[in-house]
C-alpha cells in the first residue's frame, strides 16, 4: 500500500507527514466494514473517509471562493457564485479526480468495486477526502498551493456565462417532480445604466427564491440554483447535493 501512496503523493504533489491520514482518504466505507467486521464501529468510522471527505469539501469551497474573488475583483456576487459552484460540482471534481488517476488508489469492498472505480460520485468523494487528508496533515496555505495547482486551468477559464446551467437543471427537477415549469419575474433593477444590478424572483408549485446579477440572465441563474437548494434541503435523499 506504501508504494501505491507514494504514487499518488507524485499525483496531488504533496508529501504527507502522517500516511495514514492518505491511506484513510482512500478508503471507502464498504472496504472499512468488509474487512474490519470484527472490529469496533468507532474503529471502523475511523479507517473510512466521509470524515475527512466532509472536511475537505468545505476546504475546497473555500479555496476556489477566494481564488475567484482574487482573480476577478469586479465580479458580482451572482457572477462568482455561479463560478464557483461550476468549478465543485460533482461532475467538475469527479472528472478532476478522473484526470488524476485516483479510481486506482482506491480501497473498495466488493459492492462498490463491482459498481466501477470511475464512478463520479466515488470520484468526488474521494477527491475531497483527500483535500481533507492535506489540510489535516499540513494546514490552510499548503492546502491552498495544491488545490490552485491541480484546478489551475479551470480557475483560468472559467466564466459564468459558461457555468452550470442552474435553470435547465431546475427546469428537469421540476419534472421529475411533476411540477410546472418555474416562473421567473424581474423585480428591480438598481445601480447606473453601465454597472446595473438585477433582481430576479422565481416561483414554482411549492416555492420562491430569489437573485441577483449583473444581467437577467445571471440573476435568473443565482435564483434557479437558490431554487434547487430549497428543492434540496425538502427533499435530499432525492437529489445529490452538488449534481
Amino acid at each position: 500500500m506504501s508504494a501505491s501512496l507514494a504514487k499518488l503523493e507524485a499525483k496531488i504533489g504533496h508529501k504527507f507527514k502522517d500516511l495514514k491520514l492518505l491511506e484513510r482518504a482512500v478508503t471507502h466505507r464498504s472496504w472499512a466494514y468488509e474487512n474490519l467486521a470484527g472490529d469496533t464501529d468507532d474503529r471502523i468510522r475511523q479507517a473510512e473517509n466521509e470524515s475527512l471527505e466532509f472536511i475537505g469539501d468545505s476546504v475546497v469551497g473555500l479555496i476556489v471562493a477566494e481564488q475567484l474573488f482574487l482573480r476577478n475583483p469586479l465580479a458580482s456576487e451572482g457572477d462568482l457564485t455561479l463560478m464557483k459552484h461550476s468549478l465543485v460540482s460533482g461532475s467538475a471534481l469527479g472528472g478532476l479526480s478522473e484526470s488524476l488517476g485516483l479510481g486506482e488508489f482506491l480501497r473498495l469492498g466488493g459492492s462498490e468495486e463491482k459498481s466501477g472505480r470511475q464512478k463520479i460520485s466515488l470520484l468526488t468523494n474521494a477527491f475531497e477526502a483527500v483535500i481533507g487528508a492535506v489540510f489535516l496533515d499540513s494546514g490552510y496555505v499548503t492546502t491552498r498551493v495544491v488545490v490552485t495547482r491541480l484546478m489551475e486551468e479551470r480557475l483560468q477559464s472559467v466564466t459564468p456565462e459558461g457555468s452550470i446551467d442552474f435553470k435547465s437543471r431546475l427546469q428537469s427537477e421540476l419534472q421529475a417532480r411533476k411540477q410546472k415549469t418555474a416562473d421567473y419575474r424581474l423585480i428591480r433593477s438598481d445601480g447606473p445604466p453601465h454597472d446595473r444590478t438585477f433582481f430576479v424572483e422565481v416561483t414554482w408549485e411549492n416555492g420562491i427564491a430569489s437573485g441577483q446579477g449583473n444581467s437577467i440572465k445571471a440573476a435568473e441563474m443565482m435564483a434557479a440554483r437558490e431554487a434547487l437548494d430549497d428543492l434540496d434541503s425538502k427533499e435530499p435523499a432525492k437529489r445529490s447535493r452538488r449534481q
